[in-house]
This record gives structure tokens, C-alpha cells and sequence, in this order.
């Protein structure tokens, strides 16, 4: 059924899962909450609020927070930034990326033309999905200085395995934010990228960021704000579940994963 996504108002159902995640209707809300910790196997038990009663929206939900302890920051210079499955990791070659077998997309398609691209024509990159039932806060993998966020309108494929292995460039077409941080290793970039019902994302410096949805590349400057975020930290979140793509500058910040692989915030990378 992948082609029906090319024909689904991908932007619509997304603003009407926004709205639906914050109706705060007792009723409802239980309701659908229960019925997802059911169906996608959620564990609440790490979570500081373990009652669905205690949430007073799905999205309140969706974005818990968790007990202190229950992730635990490995002592190195670069930690997993949030829960998931490792969709891909590797080799930057002459600026092309793995997608999915047989599909590569290119670091200039993915920061759309941004000078930065310049700076991945090789290195190290990962791609991790979080799925429904993961912890949707996302940690800085490193300390940062942040110097630049652009936002990139764009479509909002599905980006679960069989989409990704049949749509070409799928994390380049899709809508989101990159974060470019400035670190011991040089200029690293942190891309969140949206999907069909997940076209909300957040930072901590800036807040939400979608919607409102626009049609134009929007770029924040953030060079002389001295904004500093150390590893561990909290630097955004989901409002709703996706993928976050870490590009390194060079292959010898490889990092410790493999394809496949289970991972949690806060475990050593590196």
C-alpha cells in the first residue's frame, strides 16, 4: 500500500492527529491511551507518571517524561540520544548516504543546499527509528555549542521499514529540522525527521516548531548566542514518533552499532 501515500493529504491528517493528541476529554483520552499501551506493548513502569489517568492529553502521554535513573549517561564522549532501533549506520561516501538496500540519497538533497553539506562528503552517519511505543524525548549525543537549526518543509512519508526500502530519498523528502552543533569532533548535524501523523517536532531552545507548516526553508542563526548543551541533556522531543539521523565529519568518530540493533538513551557510542 505504499502508494497510497502518494495520494493521502499527508499535512492534513497530520494536523488533525495534532489536534486529536490534545483533547483533554477524561473519557477519550484514557481510552485511547489504553488501548495504545495495549496495542504497541508500552512500558509504564519507567515513566515518572505510571497511571494513564495521571495524563491529562495523549500527546501528554506520548511525550512522558521518565523516573530519574531509569536512563543512565555512559561515561564517554558520545551517547545514544534516544530509545529505538538502528535503521542504518555507516560510512559518509563522497556524500552519499544509505537509505535502505539498493536505495542511497545524497548530504545536499538531505540539508537542502545548506553550505554545511560541505563538511559530510565523508564521515560517519546513523539512523535510528523510534517507534510507538518508544521514550520520545530526544538527549544531546555530545556537548554542543549550537550554531544553526534550519527547518525544511517537505512531504510526510511513513517512515517504517517498507517505506523506507520503496521510496527514493525518503529522509530527503520528507519535512524536518536540522541542528548543527559545534563540538569536539567539528561540526556535527542532528536531523529530526517527520512522518505521516508525526509532523510536530520540538527543541528546548526554540520550542514547537510544526506546525505551522510552511513552503519555504526556514534558517535560525544562533552563532553568537552562546547556547551550550551538554551530553545527556534534553534538546527536543517527538509530539508523535520518527527518525533522527546523526552525521559525524570524519570516519574516525565511527560509531559502536550495528543494523538492527535495540538501543536506549544515554548508552555509550563511542
Amino acid at each position: 500500500m505504499i502508494w497510497l501515500q502518494y495520494l493521502l493529504p499527508q499535512h492534513w491528517l497530520s494536523k488533525l492527529m495534532f489536534r486529536f493528541a490534545r483533547i483533554e476529554n477524561t473519557w477519550l483520552k484514557n481510552t485511547f491511551i489504553r488501548w495504545f499501551v495495549k496495542t504497541y506493548q508500552v512500558d509504564l513502569s519507567e515513566a515518572q507518571r505510571e497511571q494513564v489517568e495521571d495524563y491529562k492529553s495523549f500527546n501528554d502521554f506520548f511525550t512522558r517524561s521518565l523516573k530519574p535513573g531509569a536512563r543512565v549517561i555512559a561515561k564517554c564522549s558520545i551517547v545514544c540520544p534516544v530509545d529505538g532501533v538502528v535503521s542504518q549506520v555507516g560510512n559518509i561516501n563522497n556524500a552519499q548516504i544509505v537509505q535502505a538496500k539498493n536505495h542511497n540519497y545524497s548530504v545536499v538533497q538531505l540539508l537542502a543546499n545548506n553550505e554545511k553539506a560541505g563538511e559530510f562528503t565523508s564521515g560517519f552517519f546513523t539512523t535510528i527509528y523510534l517507534s510507538p511505543k518508544d521514550y520520545h524525548r530526544i538527549h544531546m549525543p555530545y556537548d554542543g555549542k549550537l550554531i544553526a537549526m534550519d527547518y525544511i518543509p517537505g512531504d510526510l512519508f511513513s517512515v517504517n521499514q517498507k517505506t523506507v526500502q520503496s521510496v527514493n530519498g525518503l529522509f530527503a523528502r520528507n519535512e524536518r529540522v536540522v541542528c548543527y552543533f559545534e563540538t569536539e569532533f567539528g561540526i556535527c548535524g542532528f536531523v529530526l525527521v517527520g512522518a505521516i501523523f508525526v509532523g510536530s517536532m520540538q527543541t528546548v531552545w526554540h520550542g514547537q516548531i510544526t506546525p505551522p507548516y510552511t513552503k519555504k526553508v526556514k534558517h535560525f542563526d544562533y552563532q553568537n548566542q552562546n547556547i551550550q548543551l551538554k551530553k545527556g541533556e534534553e534538546m527536543g522531543r517527538f509530539n508523535m514518533g520518527s527518525t533522527v539521523i546523526m552525521l559525524m565529519p570524519n570516519k574516525d568518530n565511527k560509531l559502536n552499532l550495528k543494523e538492527g540493533e535495540t538501543v536506549r538513551m544515554g548508552q555509550a557510542l563511542i
